[in-house]
Parts: structure tokens; C-alpha cells; sequence
């Protein structure tokens, strides 16, 4: 039997990376090749978001609108500012089965399937919980990265360290301190014979990348410094033990999936949600605090992705028999 074509999927969001990214990936383990629709409405709408219309300057008959047609079979989307184009989307084209992730903040979501981390409260019938966000760790693209950046990180010294940097934000803080204490744990490390593969990110404050820069000059360390080919995939395919900055729920997910041993530094501040959730990873794989009281050995990946693709297309297919709901 001919194997079936794979549905027509956008990706529906604000544009952030954080967002778009684990919905690609979703849309990737799905075997579809997703279209990107991104909202950027004008303040004054926003501030009506999530319940709130549309910006008009998006309406689906006007040129670059996000929901101009043909519509897709399926609309992965999140983020508040994308909440009322699904909306839109839904009372236009029915039979699109829209997926929306996290928390909506509202019951008029036009969502036919509702994603939710642990740490979110909505609960129901359409409602799937997960640990982990969504990502884009493919076994195949993994190998693909293992494969490309061999001859610059086989030479590492083992094990091997993927070292994930994050930065400040609306709930954590690094202060002098912490960055202090988060060298001191990268330097023992190389002091007892590791291999650091290192990767910041625009939150990362400058004393830090600085300091982290620096270190990327010492024999055993690998640090991208934003030019070329990003080599996160390759770090993380490579790495024997990953210390992630724990601010950044994406970045945790992300380290959870590969099953080896999670070290969390933990950055001035800290938020409930992300207590939540590496409470929950603690429970399913090996976290360690890092550099204070690291874990050993290696755990159970951690990875909600596949299992989610199949849901959905398994969801999208059941409505595909039944009959659209009225507009």
C-alpha cells in the first residue's frame, strides 16, 4: 500500500524562536514540511490579546495576511498574540484541525487539540499534558550534526560536556556571584580532564560571555561565537553530560531528551513553572544541581515529541470522518 502524502501543516506564531522552533520540530516528526505564518499585530491589538480580534491589517483577503489561503490540514500555534488568528482560522476553514500550545489564558481558543506543560493549569477532555516541550532532536538530524562537526569535537577530550548558556530575563538574574560560582564549576571541569563544547545565547549578560569567551581559548573547549554553522545539535549529539543555565524551560526540555546525565545552574530569581518542571524531569530522568551536587549516570530520555506527532495525526485523521462543526 502506497504510503499517505503528509498533511499540509502551518506554523502559527509570533516569531520567536522559542515559540516557532519545538513546532517545526513537531511539524518535522510529522513528516510535513511546515509552513511558517507569523502575527505581528500593532500594539493597540495586542493589548487585546488573547480575546481580542485580529489586527485588521491581517485580514485574510489582504496581501501578506498570515491566514491568507489555501488553508492547511493542520495549525500548530502558540503564544497570546497568535491566539486570536487561530481563532479566525477555525470559524474560516473548519475542517483545519487546530493544535495550540500552552496555557491560552481563554476558553475561545478556536483549538480543537490544547497542549499543556505540567506546570499549566488547563485540564480537560482535548487537553494532552506533557513534561517537555516539543523539540527539534530527530534521531536523524542528530546523526546528521554528529556527523558534520566530527572532525572539530572528536578531538575533545571525553566525557565530553555540551555547557548551554542562557541569560538574563524577566525572572532570573546572573549577578556577579553567580557567574563567579558558574566559572568556578566550568574551570573544575577542565581541571579534571572534560571537554567543553559551550554555546550562549542573546540573553547571556556580557561580563559572562566575556569571561566564557576567554575560556574558549584554553585547550579541551569548543565555543560558538555566533559565526557559522550553529553547532548546538553537535554539541548535544556529542556530549556525554550537558550543564544547562536553568532559565529557560525550552533549554531544559531540550537537555532532558538526550537521556545522559543534566546538571541545572540555578541564576539569581527563579520562577514557580520552572520549579514545576525540573521537579517533574526529576522524577523521570537524572538531574543534577550543578556545580554544588552534580547526577551520575545516564537517565531516561526525555522527549515528548514523536508521541505528540502521532497524536495528532492520529486526532487530525478521526476528524477528517466526522463532520465539521459549524463556524
Amino acid at each position: 500500500m502506497a504510503k499517505s502524502a503528509p498533511p499540509v501543516v502551518w506554523v502559527l506564531t509570533d516569531g520567536k524562536a522559542g515559540d516557532e522552533q519545538p513546532l517545526i520540530g513537531l511539524a518535522e516528526a510529522m513528516e510535513a514540511e511546515p509552513l511558517l505564518r507569523r502575527v505581528a499585530p500593532r500594539r493597540a491589538y495586542t493589548w487585546l490579546m488573547p480575546w481580542g480580534p485580529i489586527d485588521p491589517k491581517d485580514a485574510p483577503a489582504k496581501a501578506g495576511s498570515p491566514l491568507a489561503p489555501p488553508f492547511p490540514d493542520i495549525c500548530l500555534a502558540t503564544g497570546r498574540r497568535a491566539v486570536p488568528y487561530l481563532r479566525r482560522l477555525k470559524a474560516l476553514s473548519p475542517s483545519t484541525f487546530c493544535v495550540l500550545f500552552k496555557d491560552p489564558r481563554t476558553r475561545r481558543h478556536g483549538a480543537d487539540l490544547l497542549i499543556v506543560q505540567q506546570h499549566d493549569a488547563p485540564r480537560g477532555s482535548n487537553i494532552l499534558v506533557v513534561t517537555t516541550a516539543p523539540n527539534r532532536l530527530l534521531p536523524e538530524r542528530l546523526a546528521e550534526a554528529h556527523a558534520a562537526f566530527a572532525d572539530i569535537l572528536a578531538p575533545l577530550p571525553v566525557p565530553r560536556i555540551a555547557v548551554l548558556v542562557g541569560g538574563n530575563g524577566r525572572h532570573h538574574r546572573f549577578t556577579d556571584a553567580d557567574i563567579n560560582r558558574f566559572l568556578g564549576g566550568l574551570h573544575a571541569k577542565l581541571e579534571d580532564g572534560c571537554g567543553l563544547m559551550i554555546t550562549t545565547s542573546r540573553r547571556t549578560p556580557a561580563p559572562l560571555a566575556k569571561a566564557l569567551a576567554g575560556l574558549g581559548n584554553r585547550p579541551g573547549v569548543h565555543l560558538w561565537d555566533g559565526t557559522g554553522k550553529n553547532p548546538l545539535l553537535a554539541y548535544l549529539a556529542w556530549a556525554d553530560e550537558i550543564v544547562v543555565t536553568a532559565d529557560s524551560t525550552n533549554m531544559i526540555g531540550e537537555a532532558a531528551a538526550l537521556g545522559v546525565p543534566v546538571q541545572l545552574f540555578y541564576p539569581s530569581g527563579g520562577h514557580p513553572k520552572i520549579d514545576s518542571l525540573i521537579a517533574a524531569l526529576s522524577r523521570e530522568t537524572v538531574i543534577g544541581r550543578f556545580p554544588e551536587a552534580p547526577a551520575h549516570g545516564r537517565g531516561n530520555p526525555v522527549n515528548s515529541t514523536s508521541g505528540l506527532a502521532e497524536e495528532i495525526l492520529k486526532q487530525w485523521r478521526l476528524s477528517k470522518a466526522r463532520p465539521t462543526r459549524p463556524s
